[in-house]
């Protein structure tokens, strides 16, 4: 099988490829961190909904996590982006797509961390939060100092799943025509009949990939003076 489907492989066009399909680098990088960025925070809030002894609450967060790890992240973003116009007739600009993509990711992988949160937590040993309120710490006081350093040792591993997930994830953006690296990748391959742009970007997604799980071993190493 050749890689090109009517010339071989030179090191001119395989640089070609290359600098094409790194141009859709910027996009996948934009939605790994934006990401990252509002779905880290946005799952801290959800777990503490999901713990609340006010059960209305505690349900409505509940029935979200259900249905968000219950349906597909692809037809999670093809809601975001076409619901505001057939939901409510809110016409939508070119703009959107973006924003679409980063509420869609967002919210799907705010659930996923929601209960890594919470699983991280409860693991906390009861003790800890008698010794708490035996110091006469606050709630504010006891989570940050005590719950808050233990939860994050307990559920690195899980985070570091989650976030190597999100790496390969990024390449569904193209389910509402956004443009990413991997959709660039098909163009490409599409355009000069060769698959090599596809291993270019799945070089890419294993680089990446590679160099956030030496981050997250790194700091994972870094937590062990809790052991």
């Amino acid at each position: 099988m050749m890689i090109f489907a009517d010339d071989t492989l030179t090191f001119e066009k395989l640089a070609d490829i290359v600098q094409q399909v790194m141009t859709g680098v910027g996009a996948s990088l934009g939605i790994f961190f934006l990401t990252l960025l509002f779905s880290l925070p946005l799952g801290m809030l959800i777990a503490f909904g999901r713990m609340s002894r006010f059960k209305p609450l505690s349900l409505i967060v509940k029935l979200y996590i259900s249905i968000v790890r219950g349906t597909p992240l692809m037809l999670q973003l093809l809601v975001v982006f076409f619901g505001p116009y057939y939901l409510f007739r809110i016409p939508t600009t070119p703009d959107y797509r973006f924003y679409a993509v980063i509420i869609g990711f967002s919210l799907n992988y705010a659930a996923y961390f929601a209960e890594i949160y919470r699983a991280g937590i409860q693991a906390v040993p009861k003790g800890q939060h008698e010794a708490c309120e035996i110091l006469g710490y606050s709630r504010a006081q006891k989570f940050f100092k005590v719950v808050f350093p233990q939860m994050m040792k307990n559920i690195l591993p899980a985070i570091t799943n989650e976030v190597i997930t999100l790496v390969k994830d990024t390449s569904l953006a193209f389910a509402i025509a956004y443009t990413e690296m991997f959709t660039v990748a098909k163009q490409v391959a599409a355009a000069k009949s060769t698959i090599m742009p596809l291993f270019v970007a799945g070089l890419f997604y294993y680089v990446f990939n590679f160099v956030v799980a030496f981050i997250m071993e790194r700091i994972e190493k870094k937590m062990n003076y809790f052991r």
